[in-house]
């Protein structure tokens, strides 16, 4: 799965790779998390446009977002059937860019966060699912998840699912630029190339969303380590903080901001 990611590259890297119009300004971010608004690629009219959607879909038909449960992963065996997905999968495709991401793996009962990233140290896309859903006063709020599939032999240690990433090449197929069916773009819906990604252990900071700065994908240090697994039998396991369910469609559920 895929429930916090980075986006640290500057914008201008970013504009570049996925070549959209806008020339947006944001800081980088560290650990953003679920209902937050995050940077989406989107094709329209023909071309690439950079965009804020928040990180979590709400398929139009909702009638109230309250009552519908956060959705911020697709998985790729059923985004052709399941209802939540199926429009979306036709005409709404997009990307969404990233340094990395964050998975927790179960070590003896408790969950060890690690930080993965693209081993040339370049951004990545995320293949992406978009929504906007509309409010009963007419009021519209983009959302987006991220595709997930069965992760390769190398990384199923860590988890069993892995984002689905969408290289540059195919950028322009996936968004639909070349008119590629839903069909069509599920056959892209494969795990990162094997020895594509590399990985280390991270400290438990990245588990608070309010953390949000570089000491998070910085390698967990030998003290580290030892001061972790000496504090372990005295208290709960460390894990990953669930986000808050979202207050109302058009907030960020007290998540903050990407600006």
């Amino acid at each position: 799965m895929c429930g916090r990611y980075v986006i640290i590259s500057a914008p201008e890297a970013i504009r570049r790779l996925f070549d959209y119009a806008e020339q947006p300004n944001f800081p980088p971010r560290y650990n953003i998390a679920p209902t937050q608004p995050v940077p989406v690629v989107v094709m329209e009219n023909g071309a690439r446009h950079f965009r804020l959607m928040r990180w979590g879909l709400i398929p139009a038909w909702v009638k109230d977002p309250r009552t519908f449960s956060l959705v911020i992963n697709a998985r790729s065996e059923t985004v052709l059937d399941k209802p939540a997905f199926r429009n979306a999968m036709r005409r709404r495709r997009c990307l969404l860019p990233a340094d990395g991401y964050y998975e927790w793996q179960a070590q003896s009962g408790a969950k060890q966060p690690f930080f993965i990233r693209p081993l040339d140290g370049r951004p990545m896309g995320f293949a992406g699912l978009a929504e906007t859903w509309t409010g009963p006063n007419g009021e519209e709020v983009d959302t987006v998840a991220i595709i997930t599939t069965a992760a390769r032999p190398e990384m199923s240690h860590l988890h069993h699912r892995v984002p689905v990433t969408i290289g540059p090449e195919d950028f322009g197929r996936w968004l639909g630029g070349n008119d590629l069916d839903a069909e069509g773009a599920a056959t892209m819906l494969i795990a990162p190339p094997s020895g594509s990604l590399t990985w280390h252990e991270v400290t438990s900071a990245v588990n608070k969303v309010g953390n949000d700065d570089p000491r998070l994908i910085r390698p967990m240090t030998d003290e580290e380590r030892v001061a972790a697994e000496t504090a372990a039998p005295s208290k709960k396991p460390a894990r990953a903080e669930k986000p808050r369910r979202q207050a109302g469609a058009a907030g960020d559920g007290g998540q903050g901001s990407l600006f």
